[in-house]
């Protein structure tokens, strides 16, 4: 008997997210161990709530069009299920929506936390005796996840990041004789200063902007960082600062912290380019500007990077053949050639030793006044923003199709 699929996305969205939930539906509507294939309303809350979407409702070229549009065309959330020793109710839930609705595929899009929700599901299916095939697919432009050599999403968000830098650097330093002398640009990265170093990739020679990446794997130091401001703008008579949201003090306290948290238990960032920004006015007496990429950052699909949309529906559709196989608790990973020139598989991988792990850059990319990267790193960034995959464009602006996103019939209670 066939048996159906789940798809759900989960966490912040990329600018190819949709990408891969394309790839894998399209990829899944071919296998014929695969009945219908479910999307999750707002990602795993779609389960819990019995909210899910019937994709063979959508034509087939509205499902190739994911792969031109951002966001998470599905819905995705924040939502931590809790753990398994504590409490079992909400994987009972998610177990009896399955078992109504006769998924055996279970396919989860998303990061760290996402992995162990995967791996939490995949464990607790064989507890409660109901077998299902879960799998991880990965997605973060904070780039952090473990074992696979890049996250898809990273790629565009990264050559959004450098392309910025490379425009906001031209702004500035047309204007710097009598106005801004100092831009600093916050981009993601809570822990990991993956887009932040992406940065680098706006220079074309030595000393071109930016001339100075604050990093969360380096603990700011203020004396340090104003010294090396005043002589960057001394020299070139501006100064371009990228900073990571995550930078933190010598007490290891985000810079930028605030009271709140968010749902999966993260403090809630402020803002540290403000920060920054007083920090240069109040010391230096400089006139600078400051931005904060945000959302820009990682829903740039116009600007997407081609090799990031390939290894994006390349997990997605590699997914579909992991389930079928038999596969559970994996996910697909991004594995790096050894070829100089670059190239790329993808492999399954244990979430078992994935989950709740969290890649950094390593030491050897990061350069030693710890303020900027080495070219080890620029040589691993570069392959990632290769290509371009523009949209089509209708009166000037990206095209892009609405689903239907029908929802099934629900055969249990309400849930909460």
């Amino acid at each position: 008997m066939k048996k159906n699929a789940f798809y759900a996305q989960s966490g912040g969205v990329t600018a190819v997210i949709n990408a891969t939930a394309g790839a894998l539906i399209l990829e899944a509507k071919k296998h014929k161990d695969i009945g219908k294939i479910y999307a999750g309303k707002n990602g795993i809350l779609g389960a819990l709530n019995e909210e899910l979407i019937d994709t063979s409702k959508e034509s087939i070229s509205a499902l190739e069009s994911l792969k031109y549009r951002p966001g998470g065309a599905f819905g995705s959330c924040r939502f931590k299920l809790k753990d398994l020793e504590s409490s079992e109710r909400e994987y009972k839930r998610l177990i009896d929506v399955f078992k109504a609705h006769n998924i055996g595929y279970f396919f989860y899009n998303g990061g760290n936390d996402s992995a162990d929700t995967a791996f939490k599901v995949s464990q607790i299916s064989k507890k409660l005796n109901y077998p299902i095939n879960c799998i991880a697919i990965p997605k973060t432009v904070d780039n952090d996840l473990v074992l696979t050599d890049c996250c898809p999403g990273f790629g565009s968000a990264a050559k959004y990041i450098a392309t910025s830098t490379l425009e906001a650097s031209l702004d500035v330093q047309s204007m710097a004789a009598t106005s801004t002398k100092v831009f600093i640009l916050e981009v993601m990265g809570r822990h990991a200063g993956w887009m932040a170093a992406a940065s680098s990739l706006a220079r074309k020679e030595k000393g071109d902007a930016p001339h100075i990446i604050l990093l969360p794997e380096i603990t700011f130091n203020q004396k340090k960082f104003l010294a090396e401001v005043k002589s960057v703008v001394k020299k070139n008579g501006y100064c371009v600062v990228v900073v990571s949201e995550g930078l933190k003090n010598n007490k290891n306290r985000f810079l930028s912290e605030s009271a709140t948290k968010d749902a999966f238990g993260h403090a809630q960032l402020g803002g540290v380019a403000p920060y920054i920004a007083n920090l240069i006015t109040d010391k230096l007496k400089l006139k600078n500007h400051w931005a904060v990429s945000d959302y820009l950052q990682r829903s740039a699909r116009h600007i997407a990077s081609k090799t990031d949309l390939e290894q994006a529906m390349a997990v997605g559709a590699k997914a579909v053949q992991y389930a079928v196989d038999g596969m559970n608790g994996v996910m697909p990973i991004i594995v790096r050639g050894k070829t100089k020139k670059y190239s790329w598989k993808i492999e399954p991988a244990p979430l078992a030793k994935i989950a709740n792990l969290e890649k950094k850059l390593p030491k050897s990319f990061i350069a030693k006044n710890g303020m900027d990267v080495t070219p080890k790193a620029i040589a691993y960034l570069m392959p990632l923003i290769q290509g371009e995959s523009f949209p089509n464009f209708r009166n000037g602006i990206p095209e892009i199709k609405e689903l239907k996103l029908k929802e099934v019939k629900k055969k249990l209670k309400l849930w909460v």
